[in-house]
């Protein structure tokens, strides 16, 4: 009898065995603590409600979008104009997607990170020794022209309702990119300039429900490389913030969006604004859909501060100057991982 050959996506692989293969199990010291986590809504994040983000109460919003940025590093908002239909499309093609036979999925199918557009698992099944309990669907959106015609044609409506999704976000961050230029005392524009030609990816996330949720992760703790990240999730909890050495479950709101800071606004706001290290858990009920979108700087972008924002007393020069290329080939080497890749790029004389 012929062996069976590996399936190489973790929906597969879990739909032909119903267990946690040992590929999965993290070493005992190093899985999560399912009972040790803040779920009270009132140690939640921030929620910004941005309808006057174009109106008179501007002043009001973007200092509120500041302070989140500065203490918290994540938020939410509600009444961001997205509208609802694109949002529910959006979740919808995700969950039509992953639905689909496993042939049909596989055709999209790579593990060579350096792919624009790829369906893969975990996060780097080449380098890293535990897997993670995900499969995901990696599309790189802007220019939107650019990338769209290399998208899955399946399901039908995928290109048109991902595109159209793909387009408000990147509207979306842009205004939130000029909210928190103006929160630090910068022109609005200042660091949509600062990221050069901006490029745009998301990642199409497929929890499947985990026999023992207790043995693995979704994705590990970690902070995002880019910019800005602005999440689309479905109604099932599973991402988790730390706040004050302690982890706090960020549950769902209707008709909101979660938004987080990335390592390259802190470093653009020279240390004033936190990224913050979030890790996703999953559970043995339900399936879970995720839809991040990463807006990053251009890879030749090269990152420092406004000179406003730098003080040789208060506020002394955090990272030497870096291009983003340079910063996400370290953050992709390393892996997810707590250690804040940022230390790497701290001035020599304050390098450990």
């Amino acid at each position: 009898m012929a062996p069976a050959i590996a399936k190489p996506l973790l929906s597969d692989l879990v739909a032909q065995s119903g267990q946690v293969p040992s590929s999965h199990i993290r070493p005992v010291g190093d899985r999560p603590d399912l009972d040790n986590v803040d779920h009270e809504s009132g140690a939640g994040i921030p929620v910004i409600d941005l309808k006057q983000l174009d109106g008179p109460d501007r002043r009001k919003v973007v200092e509120a979008i500041g302070s989140a940025c500065e203490t918290d590093g994540f938020f939410m908002v509600k009444n961001h104009g997205i509208p609802e239909e694109v949002v529910e499309g959006m979740l919808r093609v995700a969950r039509e997607f992953f639905h689909m036979p496993e042939s049909e999925r596989l055709k999209c199918y790579s593990d060579d990170p350096k792919k624009a557009i790829r369906l893969s698992t975990s996060f780097n099944v080449r380098t890293e020794k535990v897997s993670n309990w995900r499969d995901f669907l990696r599309l790189h959106c802007y220019p939107l022209e650019s990338f769209i015609d290399q998208w899955p044609s399946n399901p039908p409506s995928f290109r048109q309702v991902v595109g159209t999704y793909s387009r408000e976000a990147r509207a979306l961050a842009l205004r939130l990119l000029e909210a928190i230029s103006e929160s630090l005392g910068l022109e609005r524009g200042h660091m949509v300039s600062a990221m050069g030609r901006q490029a745009q990816h998301m990642a199409v996330n497929y929890y499947p429900p985990c026999p023992q949720p207790e043995l693995t992760y979704g994705l590990p703790g970690h902070k995002d490389p880019n910019a800005i990240t602005l999440l689309l999730q479905d109604g099932v909890s599973g991402l988790q913030v730390q706040r004050n050495g302690r982890w706090v479950a960020v549950n769902p709101v209707p008709d909101a969006l979660v938004i987080n800071i990335g390592d390259q606004i802190q470093a653009l706001s020279n240390d004033r604004y936190k990224s913050v290290l979030h890790r996703v858990i999953v559970n043995s009920e339900s399936e879970r859909i995720s839809v991040p979108t990463f807006y990053c700087p251009s890879p030749d972008a090269v990152i420092a501060p406004a000179d406003a924002l730098v003080d040789g007393d208060l506020h002394p020069l955090a990272y030497r100057p870096f291009t983003y290329q340079a910063y996400y080939d370290e953050f992709w080497n390393m892996g997810l991982q707590s250690a804040s890749c940022l230390d790497r790029f701290r001035p020599n004389d304050q390098a450990d």
